[in-house]
């Protein structure tokens, strides 16, 4: 049995893709709004004499712990995903992250609690992590198996779109609070209110989900007990090793796109072209819608003209613009919003890749298998990937964050064309089959 036929979405398929990408959206809020309040985190987390250098490490440090944690809750939902069901750990994950992310908006700060509260706060970030590990890839799973086999593409970057509106509504709540309070109410308790907010989504995220089915791949196999006998990681990395590269290779690039060019682009052109912070953040803004509508198009488009040539022409068009963003910005040629806003349109490829991914796996292992290639891509690249562009503004002080993802570009776009184009097909599943 297949999730697919050849018929059309129809109004179930559209209310669960829905459902799932307000949820995760909902989720991604929670755990990367406290990078939007880490100055003030900072201040409040850490003794008063502290360092400012010192402060801010230490604070990113906490943020980053977040990844560190995720292949660990990735591992453990993705194994009972593929033997209890792909729905109860697709609630699961999101109920994991509301409660931590509401404690951290109840947590006593150091003037209260001492050096308890950083490490009270390195839990929290953790367990965050752990649930954002099991979210993502479950989440990818599940709505391509609910949906049409020809509208796998369309699915996953509906999801993926989901949770880049998630950025853009901790960008939103972050701006608004900034704009109606003080720095010293926000510092005294106005800090605590997104962080509870948060929790509150987070909650709204989980009845939501009460109202979304098992998917019928998973259904089919219960039925057939056609699960996986063993441990479902271990066959993973003894029979699909091929697709687990792949796959880490694909999530590097998507790493670099996401992490470069809207994550750390704000920061990098205040410092590298004076850009001013407010004209910085809103282009940033305007980036992350253009990349929230981009990954519904080149779904479409995936769909309609396959994955695998799409994300290869889409690797070089998020090639191109991001050297044109840093070389217009480098001569002053051009404004900034244009150039940053097609810059988002084209990391929206980023939404192809997971179907390539999901289609790697048979259906038995598919959980696992995603969660493992995504989040041991997402903890080594994604912390690797700010040091590294960091060390090469030192030899290309202008360009490095350009010369890093036309890299990974070129990288992926090889990599494409020898597996999808000049390699015969290999007997790994090509559908989304039971």
């Amino acid at each position: 049995m297949t999730a697919a036929t050849d018929r059309p979405l129809d109004r179930r398929d559209l209310r669960t893709l829905g459902l799932a990408a307000l949820g995760g959206a909902l989720e991604f809020y929670d755990f990367v709004i406290f990078v939007f309040f880490a100055v003030v985190i900072g201040k409040l987390f850490f003794p008063p004499d502290t360092p400012e250098w010192l402060r801010q490490f230490q604070t990113f440090g906490l943020f980053a712990a977040g990844y560190l944690a995720r292949p660990i809750g990735g591992i453990v939902m993705a194994h009972f995903g593929d033997r209890v069901g792909r729905k109860k750990m697709f609630t699961l994950s999101v109920f994991l992250m509301s409660l931590p992310t509401l404690a951290l908006g109840l947590l006593p700060t150091y003037a209260t609690a001492g050096y308890a509260a950083p490490l009270l706060l390195l839990l929290m970030r953790l367990l965050q992590g752990a649930a954002i590990g099991g979210e993502i890839p479950g989440a990818w799973v599940f709505v391509s198996e609910h949906v049409p086999e020809r509208r796998v593409g369309f699915a996953c970057s509906v999801l993926t779109a989901g949770l880049t509106f998630g950025i853009l509504l901790g960008s939103l709540v972050a701006t608004a609070i900034n704009l109606s309070f003080s720095q010293e109410a926000i510092l005294d308790h106005v800090w605590r209110l997104p962080f509870l907010l948060g929790g509150v989504f987070g909650l709204i995220a989980v009845w939501l989900r009460r109202w979304l089915h098992e998917t019928p791949i998973f259904e089919a196999m219960r039925q057939q007990k056609q699960l996986s006998a063993e441990l479902p990681l271990k066959a993973v990395l003894r029979d699909h090793w091929r697709a687990v590269a792949g796959g880490m290779l694909l999530t590097w690039t998507l790493t670099a796109a996401i992490v470069v060019v809207i994550l750390m682009t704000p920061t990098l052109i205040q410092k590298m072209f004076a850009v001013p912070a407010p004209q910085a953040l809103f282009a940033n803004s305007i980036a992350t819608l253009c990349l929230t509508i981009g990954c519904l198009i080149y779904g479409l488009a995936a769909d309609r003209f396959g994955g695998p040539r799409v994300l290869l022409l889409g690797c070089l068009a998020l090639l191109a613009s991001t050297a044109a963003l840093y070389t217009g910005l480098a001569h002053a040629s051009l404004p900034l919003l244009p150039l940053y806003g097609v810059a988002g349109f084209c990391v929206a490829i980023v939404g192809v890749i997971p179907s390539l991914i999901v289609r790697s796996f048979p259906a038995a292992v598919r959980f696992s298998g995603l969660s493992f290639s995504y989040n041991m891509a997402y903890a080594i690249f994604g912390g690797m990937t700010p040091l590294i562009v960091t060390y090469a503004l030192k030899w290309s002080p202008q360009f490095a964050p350009a010369w890093y993802v036309g890299a990974l570009c070129l990288l992926c776009s090889g990599f494409v064309a020898v597996r999808y184009f000049l390699l015969p097909p290999r007997t790994a599943p090509a559908g989304l089959t039971a």
